[in-house]
């Protein structure tokens, strides 16, 4: 049985100091009580409309029943909490990360040296599904490309008895999930406001500002004044709601790919008092939509031209075109190089070691231990894609056992990570249940981020996936201030 790092419980009898006002608070508080929190929690949400769309769902039974049904993401009421000292080192990796892999897509796009210097093969940078060759010498605004990244941090126990954070995954193309973050807050402000006067928790509310002053921040060189819009696939997308909420929370337009047309290498958008141009595009979908011209001709969600606006420089594309071969599977084991290349230091935050199954070492040894591993496809996303090998059946081993020899280089491979575990309220009382991390870092005259971010929390007893595609939920994270 491997050791869990308990982010409250430093042993049986134990609390962690940052903890301990919290515990007495909750150990006070009678079952029915919460009980009725969590129902007016939810009550809330659903009236709100916080949910998200599942496609590809299974019902009980194992069946596609449920494919395209909203659901909320169950919400817990026990916070996640972070001492400062604890976030203050987070912080600092992640700017480190972010702006090393920020380096990384520059140079992918212009002179490759980290190719040329044999840290990275060009097989995994030019075959990657996600380079743009329409991207190759195109200056954009301030060499920045992933203004928006969500990366997803975990805990695992030490033998003695600490716990050590590990970078799990990067994401740069359109990371979602920071709606509930902010929406958590104000619940849990809402049903307990006597825990914020108890406890110095720092605000993350004014994420909405930091994300509209980023996004103005990278505008055309030549715009004072910027117009900032977010284009959305639409209402049957799985996150519109995010994207309607951050819109009306940075007080900017939320656009379809039909509000918006290409006149002279301009971006224009449709508005009741005619033509209005448009300087900084936060899109909220793929590349492959974006414009129907240069992509996919049978996108009905992009713009016609809007790429030969953006490499005109007439236009700002948050989070740039071909972000995503940054954030591949089969990039992340080359991140702490590039750490080391462009920045000239140690990375502070480690990866998960990670198993390429494209080498045949590394392919013998995972097909060996299927069942201590976790394998993902390197552009699997959601939780789908990937097998837990000490939760699968013998039927899902030999399915992917099958589906690695015949496709080596399409996987990856990592240790069985026991994530820390928090309280959790769940139907029989409190108990512990594994989470992760998602903060949200943002790039533009500098890299800022709010304290905290995500916690997404495996709700069901045992489970290692968090996601919330996979019936997971999510917490308040709370930063204590120094």
């Amino acid at each position: 049985m491997r050791p869990t790092f308990d982010e409250m419980q430093a042993s049986a009898d134990s609390v962690r100091e940052h903890y301990r006002g919290y515990q007495r608070w909750l150990a006070a508080q009678p079952g029915d009580v919460m009980r009725s929190r969590r129902e007016e929690a939810e009550m809330i949400f659903r009236r709100v409309g916080i949910t998200f769309a599942v496609y590809g769902a299974k019902d009980e039974d194992g069946n596609d029943g449920n494919a395209g049904t909203e659901r909320l993401i169950p919400f817990d009421l026990i916070p996640r909490v972070i001492p400062a000292s604890e976030w203050h080192a987070l912080e600092r990796g992640l700017t480190q990360r972010v702006t090393a892999m920020n380096r990384f897509i520059h140079d992918v796009y212009h002179a490759q040296d980290i190719i040329r210097a044999g840290l990275v093969p060009a097989e995994q940078i030019v075959g990657n599904a996600q380079f743009r060759p329409e991207m190759m010498g195109v200056d954009v605004a301030g060499g920045i490309y992933s203004h928006i990244a969500g990366i997803d941090i975990v805990r695992a126990a030490n033998p003695d008895g600490s716990g050590s954070y590990y970078v799990l995954e990067d994401n740069l193309r359109v990371p979602s999930g920071v709606s509930y973050m902010l929406e958590n807050r104000k619940m849990m402000m809402r049903l307990f406001p006597e825990l914020f006067s108890q406890h110095r928790v720092e605000p993350v509310a004014h994420y909405p500002d930091l994300l509209l002053e980023t996004l103005r921040a990278v505008a055309p060189a030549a715009v004072n004044e910027p117009t900032v819009v977010l284009l959305t696939p639409g209402m049957y997308n799985s996150a519109y709601f995010e994207h309607a909420f951050l819109a009306q929370q940075m007080g900017i337009e939320l656009v379809e790919g039909q509000d918006l047309f290409v006149r002279d290498n301009f971006v224009y958008m449709r508005t009741t008092r005619g033509p209005k141009r448009v300087d900084v595009i936060y899109r909220r979908l793929d590349d492959d939509f974006l414009d129907p011209l240069a992509f996919r001709p049978d996108s009905s969600l992009g713009c016609a031209g809007l790429l030969a606006a953006y490499r005109a420089g007439n236009v700002t594309l948050s989070n740039a075109i071909g972000t995503g071969v940054a954030d591949d599977k089969s990039i992340y084991p080359y991140v702490p190089k590039m750490i080391e290349f462009y920045l000239g230091e140690a990375p502070i935050l480690n990866n998960v070691p990670t198993y390429l199954c494209r080498e045949s070492d590394d392919l013998k040894y995972v097909l060996a231990h299927l069942d201590e591993l976790v394998v993902k496809e390197v552009h699997g996303a959601g939780g789908y894609g990937m097998l837990v090998g000490p939760a699968a059946t013998a039927a899902e081993i030999a399915q992917f056992r099958s589906a690695l020899e015949a496709n080596p280089s399409g996987y990856i491979a990592q240790p069985t990570l026991s994530l820390s575990t928090c309280p959790t309220f769940v139907e029989s009382g409190v108990a512990p249940r594994h989470i992760d991390l998602r903060p949200f870092v943002l790039s533009g005259k500098t890299v800022q981020m709010v304290p905290g971010g995500l916690t997404r929390v495996a709700l069901k007893d045992g489970s290692l996936v968090v996601n919330s595609s996979q019936g997971g939920g999510t917490k308040d994270t709370w930063v204590l201030e120094a």
